[in-house]
């Protein structure tokens, strides 16, 4: 009979619950002696039922002097690992403040230059400063310059370009509706042939068509 999945809440019944708790507790127990004698490791487990009895278990017998020995070693372990926790957050914290000091000079270095490129604080600099700041100045300019010379570059191909795309365009439209010396002239007949028909001689009364 396969057995269904055991729902995780206390179990209301008393009887019920003392009868799991017991089976467990002799599982959880023998579990703990199976992992000290395969796996050579030190264990000691202690548990409490609801009632207060005491149920004990250690991977070398000696009851509570073992146990008692087993807990000192695990609360040195535990504060040698929070003290070294406490020391690497201390660290982190260390680290993360002289990263903001450096971070802070380094803003106040770019500001200062920054207010000297603009020409302001300019009295408090000396002649080799102002230099520096005039060739630099000046290599900012030529960049400039070479950028918009890109940018004028880039346009005047681009309108070039459409250019070439629109002479083609009205190349094929002046092909594709320009009439043959033939087709002028027969046209050009048809014209006379109206204006002709459309002449008269003589008084209004009894004029002719010539």
């Amino acid at each position: 009979m396969v057995r269904g999945k055991t729902l995780m809440k206390r179990i209301e019944n008393t009887t019920s619950r003392q009868v799991t708790f017991s089976k467990r507790r002799s599982g959880l127990l023998k579990k703990a002696f199976e992992l000290s004698v395969l796996c050579d490791a030190e264990v000691a487990l202690i548990i409490f039922s609801h009632n207060g009895k005491l149920y004990e278990f250690s991977s070398s017998r000696g009851l509570f002097d073992v146990i008692d020995d087993t807990i000192e070693r695990y609360e040195k372990n535990e504060k040698a690992r929070t003290s070294d926790k406490n020391n690497t957050i201390q660290e982190n914290i260390q680290h993360l403040m002289d990263e903001t000091a450096d971070l802070h000079t380094k803003i106040e270095l770019l500001n200062d230059s920054k207010r000297k490129l603009l020409g302001e604080s300019s009295e408090s600099c000396s002649v080799d400063e102002l230099e520096e700041i005039e060739t630099q100045l000046e290599q900012s300019l030529s960049n400039i310059r070479d950028r918009k010379k890109l940018l004028y570059k880039e346009q005047i191909d681009q309108l070039k370009e459409r250019e070439n795309i629109l002479l083609n365009e009205n190349a094929e439209l002046r092909k594709k509706y320009e009439m043959s010396p033939l087709q002028l002239s027969i046209n050009d007949r048809t014209k006379a042939m109206e204006v002709e028909t459309g002449l008269f001689i003589g008084q209004p009364e009894n004029r002719t068509a010539n």
